[in-house]
């Protein structure tokens, strides 16, 4: 599904300054992986890269067997549909209800109202917001909000989804609960990468690990089905 090959990022075109260095990475369709680090390791990096909002400065990236580097400027909206994106700070519209916000993600790529009637709710239901589709995002708990912005990420089927530090706004509870429903989406068969520095949240999923330290993977690992940190 994913290959790193030597990728190697720069800062603001400082070459002295690399935020990855000589990635290699194979991520199967499927799988779950977290990414651990500390700030500034280049978890971001990766997964900016994967949206190609950034390109390396060195190596290549392959998504479902294409090279993201021959990919035309014109054809990237296409790649971002396969791939739902989630961010700490939840990006929702303040003036748009729940079903507003999610409606709003299949407006802009064409999606007709009887479409969006039928699956706005339905993903607003697997999320757990079912009751919520007329609350404005002020009227939702943290944790809710998170889940609004996964159910927008979701609906357009994306076989990845990128997950930004998601919990780094919620409380133990809350991001346990968000942990569980990315947890989910993973079995229904959709690969999820989640880039984090919880430790004990990484622990309690389970799956596959990947530590990166100053822009360089230094551990792939897991025993005994559960991962040591």
């Amino acid at each position: 599904m994913i290959e790193f090959k030597e990728v190697t990022t720069i800062y603001d075109n400082d070459e002295t300054i690399e935020i990855l260095n000589g990635v290699n990475l194979e991520i199967k369709d499927g799988e779950f992986v977290s990414i651990i680090g500390p700030a500034g390791a280049g978890k971001s990096t990766m997964l900016r890269l994967l949206t190609r909002e950034i390109s390396p400065h060195k190596g290549e990236i392959v998504l479902d067997g294409v090279n993201l580097a021959h990919i035309p400027p014109k054809a990237i909206p296409l790649l971002r549909r396969k791939i739902g994106t989630v961010y700490q700070d939840f990006k929702l519209l303040s003036n748009k209800t729940a079903f507003e916000n999610v409606a709003f993600a299949m407006e802009v790529c064409g999606a007709d109202r009887d479409e969006i009637e039928i699956d706005v709710p339905k993903i607003l239901g697997i999320v757990g917001l079912g009751d919520k589709l007329k609350s404005f995002p002020h009227q939702l708990s943290g944790g809710e909000k998170q889940r609004l912005a996964i159910a927008r990420a979701l609906i357009h089927r994306p076989r990845i989804i990128l997950a930004d530090e998601p919990t780094g706004n919620l409380d133990l509870v809350n991001s346990y609960d968000v942990v569980k429903l990315l947890m989910k989406i993973n079995e229904l068969g959709t690969t999820v990468i989640l880039a984090t520095h919880n430790r004990e949240v990484v622990n309690a999923i389970g799956k596959r690990v990947l530590s990166i330290e100053k822009g360089k993977i230094v551990r792939d690992q897991v025993e005994n089905g559960k991962y040591v940190i």
